[in-house]
């Protein structure tokens, strides 16, 4: 690609000239489907000839589609893959960032594991993989689709790849939502299995499925409920607390409490969604009242416009944040 893109003579009109035609065809998407995704989501045309991109419409709008589409473009030069997500990401990042020139995506904030290469999606998500790199206890918070638990298991792989830890271990609370552990067929194991299968899932899209079960049968990658890390002290390890909205402050500060020497926590959950019985206080909230601002901690914070699921995703938890503040004012002004 060119060092600089050209822009046009006439206002809200920008060129982009590529160096890699063979790019192209991925860059582009099959029968343009990536372009039409820029153009339907900034309400911009984009013209293709050549090696060159003419991207017209409200000038704003037209630097955001710039911005995106030459990230896009390094991304394949990098080796990377560019689909319908990337595209999303790289928009939602041009935004962002207000859609000035450079790129969306550094090499420092890329998580690199056996079977892919894992960039951020969002402001936010860039945000959270510095600290999980840059922080011995790490807090990520909200909704679901936005990252939080992918993006700490991704991380604990690349850092059992470099032999930066020694171990992986995962865990969640085996906290019931509206059912009831004993109605559920098998020994202990079976029954807190369906518990952790996320965590499962997120490994098996980070490494090879013969890897993921002959580290876990050696040890090296352990998934257990929250109960099982009582009494123990965790050292060279990567520790991966998941659905900690879901913990009581006594359970949260034992969980804490077993850092060992060389290790990383990261905690993950969603307080809008606790399923503790009614009255009791979530072990989350307990632990950021009280920790915030704690050295050698930090706290990132995802909101509904860092879903990266289904487009349709966000716009459900946006649905439910809507009504839950409508019936908090509508209390409030009830006990007033």
């Amino acid at each position: 690609m060119n060092d600089v893109p050209r822009q046009g003579d006439t206002e809200g009109r920008l060129t982009l000239e590529f160096a890699d035609n063979k790019l192209l065809p991925q860059l582009f998407g099959e029968r343009d489907r990536n372009l039409a995704r820029v153009e339907r989501h900034l309400g911009v045309s984009v013209a293709t000839r050549g090696n060159r991109i003419a991207i017209s419409g409200p000038p704003g709008r037209a630097a955001l589609a710039r911005t995106a589409l030459q990230s896009l473009y390094e991304r394949l030069e990098r080796g990377m893959e560019v689909d319908g997500a990337a595209v999303d990401a790289a928009l939602r990042l041009a935004e962002a960032r207000g859609g000035q020139n450079g790129a969306l995506w550094e090499e420092a904030e890329e998580i690199r594991t056996r079977k892919r290469r894992i960039a951020p999606r969002s402001a936010n998500q860039a945000i959270y993989i510095k600290a999980l790199r840059q922080h011995d206890l790490v807090f990520g918070l909200g909704p679901a689709g936005t990252g939080k638990t992918y993006l700490a298991v991704a991380m604990a792989v690349d850092m059992l790849m470099n032999g930066a830890v020694e171990r992986i271990v995962l865990s969640r609370p085996a906290v019931e939502a509206g059912e009831r552990l004993g109605f559920l067929p098998g020994d202990l194991r079976e029954k807190v299995d369906p518990y952790l299968r996320p965590l499962y899932d997120a490994l098996y899209d980070m490494l090879p499925g013969e890897q993921v079960v002959r580290r876990i049968e050696s040890g090296e990658i352990e998934i257990a409920p929250l109960a099982f890390m009582r009494g123990r002290t965790l050292a060279n390890a990567y520790v991966i607390l998941d659905e900690a909205q879901n913990t009581t402050p006594v359970q949260m500060k034992m969980f804490l409490t077993r850092l060992g020497e060389n290790a990383r926590m990261a905690v993950t959950g969603d307080l809008s969604q606790v399923d503790l019985p009614s009255g009791t206080v979530s072990g989350l909230r307990d632990a950021l009242d009280t920790l915030t601002g704690l050295e050698g901690m930090a706290i990132v914070e995802f909101t509904e416009a860092d879903v990266v699921r289904h487009p349709l995703v966000s716009r459900i938890v946006s649905a439910y944040d809507r009504r839950d503040r409508r019936l908090a004012a509508q209390r409030r002004k009830k006990d007033a």
